[in-house]
């Protein structure tokens, strides 16, 4: 990359200030770039199981989320051991910014905060978890230069979706606004996501790698992203085993309006738009001040820039 891409903004890590480079000045054959066009089929299948919807719509069984907490946990241990000891290889040192990424502290906190101090000797890994631990292991062993896929998928996702799932959490569950049970999204050593993002794909630009190696690289970001859809669906038939005893920013159903269809919203706006569009739009703002609706507007609003930081990024 040219002096003349580099831009004036800088960001500050463990080496001092650092400057990232302009979206304008990429280009197809820069990594981060492939990266994102070849996970983006993969990365909107991720976002379109079910698990991850009813997540967007507020719709959050708190043991699901205790349990997907447990699950990034293990995930990122794992990805940070590998990390940790690849820290000087020259196809990942440029990565390493333990300071600033690495969540499995964090994640720790936060089970704490869920399943008490003794979690550790209570929980265990999960099967469809334990294979993506497993990969991420090999690869740290006997390939390093795909760990650059699994950080990629993992960090950069964090710094843009995964703050809206914390918005959501927060809401939905009804966590302390203090940040308990939350830590995990929050990401103190970093005063700009946005600066960051540029920094860190400026830096896997910058990797000296050959297009045969760039190829393997978005392979393997497929591959994180098919494991993160295999939790995904492995939270999602526990949650079938679990009561609706959390959806504290969903829709009520309609088991919960006790059998009257009037408590119905599709049959209240039916009834609405039947009795003329005065009475229709007076219904419509009621709903929206609505606590519940404000809640989930709000979700699906942070949900789509969400989305858009994150094919911005």
């Amino acid at each position: 990359m040219s002096a003349q891409s580099m831009e004036t903004t800088s960001v500050t890590n463990g080496a001092g200030p650092v400057h990232g480079v302009k979206d304008d000045d990429l280009s197809p054959e820069d990594l981060s770039e492939m990266l994102a066009a070849g996970t983006k089929e993969v990365h909107e299948k991720a976002e379109n199981t079910q698990f991850v919807k009813d997540f967007l719509r507020g719709r959050i069984r708190k043991e699901l989320f205790k349990l997907g907490a447990l699950a990034l946990y293990y995930t990122y241990t794992a990805m940070e051991e590998e990390i940790e000891r690849n820290k000087d290889h020259p196809h990942f040192a440029p990565l390493y910014f333990p300071a600033e990424l690495h969540r499995h502290q964090a994640l720790a906190r936060d089970l704490e905060y869920f399943y008490g101090p003794e979690w550790q000797s209570q929980l265990s890994c999960s099967k469809a978890t334990q294979r993506y631990v497993d990969r991420i292991h090999q690869v740290g062993r006997e390939d390093p230069v795909l760990l650059v896929a699994h950080a990629y998928t993992r960090y950069m996702g964090d710094l843009s979706g995964g703050q809206v799932l914390k918005k959501v959490a927060q809401r939905a569950l009804k966590l302390p606004p203090t940040g308990e049970g939350l830590e995990f999204y929050q990401f103190d050593a970093i005063h700009s996501a946005k600066a960051f993002k540029q920094l860190y794909r400026s830096r896997m630009n910058e990797l000296e790698l050959d297009v045969e190696t760039k190829k393997r690289l978005v392979g393997e970001a497929v591959k994180a992203f098919q494991f993160n859809m295999e939790v995904f669906d492995e939270l999602e038939e526990i949650g079938k085993t679990i009561q609706e005893d959390v959806l504290d920013a969903g829709m009520p159903v309609h088991g919960a309006m006790g059998g009257d269809i009037s408590k119905c919203p599709y049959y209240t706006a039916k009834m609405g738009a039947s009795v003329g569009t005065t009475y229709a739009c007076q219904l419509f703002m009621a709903v929206l001040r609505h606590p519940t609706v404000q809640v989930l507007f709000a979700a699906w609003f942070a949900a789509l820039a969400g989305l858009a930081a994150w094919y911005l990024m």
